[in-house]
């Protein structure tokens, strides 16, 4: 099946002056990527999997990677005994090159640091994860109101739609509900889609409006591929643990330290990497999961760096534009 008979610009209608398409999206039954899940009001099969379920698979998949390695690695030392039992005098095999020389000093100099959270980390740290518990309620009238200034940052000049209405789906979302979007996301990641609409306002509208480089004929949807960013940014950095065990989430709290809304700055900074990955690869909505994936690794390299101090020492910074100190 071709991308171009999964989705198939059918119409084009005019709102207050503005135009915006309208797609036939039958044939998504059977997706199963990170975009797609259960929505209310819906006829998705009850097997589709959710964000959560794609990211417990995906740890299910590196712990019996991980596993399998292990096993090989006691294989190989099982056998290295073996020889100097028998006084061959020979090693037979090498171990595992489970990292490179300069990802294993990184991780050394991890190891030795990583005890040390100053007063300052410990508190951004615990204030960002009591916003990583705060989910998504429609019914909250503060979430409605965030909801309301994400459509009025994104269209200035268009009338602000019913909470439920057609015209949410040209920002992205799913349905004509965005409150059925979140699900894994929770309402950081809405708080994240602000953020970044007020903060760099250009890339923002860059993204939203799909303006830079030559686009897929079945594009990502923009509100929804910024909530599966936040979910995949928290679990990298394993921000939902007392403390974060990574070195992309040591290096995250180093960044914290320093500027209290790191990980907004981060979000914006991986959707425009995700954006980059996504025109280079001439990408198409089924790939976006290992777009996504490509992304993750890209940033955990950027934060692998040394003598970063701060988020705007990430070279992916310069993607961004229009930047408000």
């Amino acid at each position: 099946m071709t991308t171009r008979n999964l989705r198939k610009r059918v119409q084009r209608r005019d709102v207050d002056g503005r135009s915006y398409e309208k797609f036939d999206t039958s044939g998504m039954e059977d997706l199963n990527e990170p975009l797609l899940g259960n929505r209310e009001n819906d006829d998705m099969p009850s097997h589709q999997q959710t964000l959560e379920d794609i990211w417990d698979d995906d740890r299910k998949k590196q712990h019996l990677h991980w596993t399998s390695l292990f096993t090989q690695l006691i294989a190989q030392w099982a056998h290295w005994l073996a020889n100097i039992v028998h006084g061959s005098g020979v090693l037979i095999g090498r171990l595992l090159p489970f990292t490179s020389p300069s990802e294993n000093g990184e991780m050394k100099k991890f190891l030795r640091r990583q005890p040390s959270l100053s007063p300052l980390q410990e508190e951004r740290l615990k204030i960002l994860q009591q916003r990583l518990h705060v989910p998504f309620d429609g019914s909250r009238a503060e979430h409605q109101d965030a909801l309301k200034q994400l459509w009025r940052l994104s269209y200035p000049d268009t009338k602000l739609p019913a909470l439920k209405s057609e015209l949410w789906k040209q920002m992205g979302w799913q349905g004509s509900d965005p409150s059925t979007d979140f699900r894994g996301g929770g309402f950081i990641s809405l708080e994240n889609l602000i953020f970044f609409a007020m903060t760099y306002r250009d890339s923002f509208q860059n993204l939203l409006h799909k303006k830079d480089g030559n686009r897929a004929e079945w594009e990502y949807p923009f509100a929804v591929a910024g909530i599966n960013i936040s979910f995949m940014l928290v679990q990298m950095l394993d921000l939902q643990s007392g403390k974060p065990s990574s070195l992309a989430g040591f290096r995250f709290l180093e960044l914290l330290g320093e500027d209290e809304m790191a990980f907004d700055h981060l979000f914006c900074i991986a959707f425009k990497m995700m954006d980059a990955q996504w025109l280079a690869k001439r990408a198409t909505y089924m790939e976006f999961n290992d777009v996504l994936k490509s992304t993750r690794t890209q940033l955990e390299r950027e934060l692998s760096l040394e003598d970063t101090a701060s988020v705007r020492d990430l070279p992916a910074f310069n993607l961004l534009k229009n930047t408000i100190e």
